[in-house]
């Protein structure tokens, strides 16, 4: 039989130079800044910045031009739209947020996490211990302290890119199942504040107002399902059910979320992707690089007056409490006894000292919850003592959640080192 000869073997150098060629050509990096912004880390950092930004700057000497700018008046007059810019931030270019929410909560429900009730039931029930245990810490609070509880919904909501962020810088080497479990129980969250926001903070309802919006909104996803996307047909639909939504009394930002959940999250044949997503991937940076920001400057922007009396209020004592060790209580200690008593159990690798570690982060509360302080205390001498708390318990909760999930992924690096 006729041997085949052996092709020459190469070089020592060609050897090298063909250890140098990559198996398949490197990703492509994009750094353009609308893709940064839909970075949740990125995203998070610009939104920080926006605090601190205007918590500098509303304690600063220029402090009276900083509330000149919240308070300057915007709007056609005639149509009874002439609002502060601050009202505009929180009841207006917030709705496209909430629109981006809506959006996910389509997704997640249809195709997501959410779309199987027994994988999702744990974390579903621990967002609503994580809501019901800091109501009650502000309440007692309040009855001991004051006698009153209005406010009571200012510790319960979790700011999901805050949350999430953290967790991608910090958490590396947590089990993946932990971000799955976050990001259910945050989505969930969200919908518990719409609801709260839409039951307890609509005043002087108008029905028949209330009803054009809806009906918008209907003719909105009739359009969508069908397709029809093009934005000088959605946008001027979605400002009109936005514009109803707020004149009937119901706090506006609902129509974002109704308007979102309208969207079809499935594809049909021959689309790439859904329009849930493709909504989401065009609107995210506006969301993440202007709405948020510019709420949080004119959210956040609280001069401090009262000094060490602010914090030692009881509005802000219960709001604080509430961030840190409320939401801890009810999601940590919510899934113990759940985990305990029930049927129910924690899947992909976590454990309860995964979720102490992760409880913490749901005390970040930033977004929603300086909604609610606004809407709860609004005009009144306890919105900057509520709104500080807000900023001073998400930092506090930050920080512990920094703490407790390096020490948690040490002692895993540890584990997996001695199992080796």
């Amino acid at each position: 039989m006729t041997r085949t000869p052996r092709p020459p073997r190469p070089s020592l150098a060609g050897r090298k130079a063909y250890r140098r060629i990559p198996a398949r050509p490197p990703a492509v990096r994009s750094h353009s800044i609308a893709d940064r912004l839909r970075d949740e880390t990125f995203a998070g950092i610009v939104l920080l910045t926006a605090v601190v930004i205007a918590m500098v700057w509303a304690n600063s000497p220029w402090q009276e031009s900083y509330h000149a700018i919240s308070d300057t008046l915007l709007g056609p007059r005639s149509l009874g739209f002439e609002l502060p810019i601050h009202k505009w931030a929180a009841d207006g270019v917030l709705a496209i947020f909430f629109f981006v929410v809506g959006l996910e909560l389509k997704s997640e429900f249809v195709t997501g996490a959410l779309r199987s009730v027994k994988a999702a039931l744990l974390p579903m029930l621990a967002a609503v211990c994580g809501m019901v245990v800091p109501a009650l810490v502000y309440t007692t609070v309040q009855m001991i302290g004051n006698g009153q509880v209005q406010g009571w919904a200012i510790p319960t909501a979790t700011d999901i890119a805050f949350a999430l962020a953290l967790l991608g810088l910090l958490g590396k080497g947590m089990p993946p199942g932990v971000r799955v479990f976050l990001m259910t129980l945050a989505v969930i969250d969200d919908l518990l504040a719409i609801i709260v926001i839409a039951i307890f903070y609509s005043t002087d309802l108008d029905l028949v107002l209330l009803a054009g919006s809806f009906a918008v909104i209907a003719i909105f996803g009739l359009l969508v399902q069908r397709r029809i996307t093009a934005w000088w047909i959605l946008i001027p639909l979605g400002v009109l059910a936005w514009a109803l939504m707020f004149k009937s009394g119901v706090h506006a930002t609902i129509a974002g979320v109704a308007l979102g959940m309208m969207v079809p999250a499935r594809t049909r044949q021959g689309e790439g992707e859904s329009l849930t997503h493709r909504f989401v991937h065009s609107i995210q940076p506006l969301s993440n690089g202007f709405v948020l920001p510019v709420f949080a400057f004119f959210a956040a922007g609280v001069t401090i007056t009262g000094g060490f009396g602010m914090i030692a209020d009881p509005v802000a004592i219960g709001v604080i409490l509430g961030l840190v060790v409320g939401k801890v209580l009810g999601i940590w200690g919510g899934v113990a006894l759940m985990t305990r008593f029930t049927p129910l159990r924690l899947t992909g690798g976590v454990d309860l000292v995964d979720i102490l570690a992760t409880s913490f982060l749901a005390g970040i509360g930033f977004t929603v919850s300086l909604l609610i302080a606004t809407l709860s205390f609004g005009g009144t001498d306890w919105d900057g003592t509520a709104k500080l708390a807000v900023v001073a318990g998400s930092v506090i909760s930050a920080l512990l959640a920094a703490v407790a999930l390096r020490l948690r992924v040490a002692t895993r690096v540890r584990g997996a080192a001695e199992i080796r």
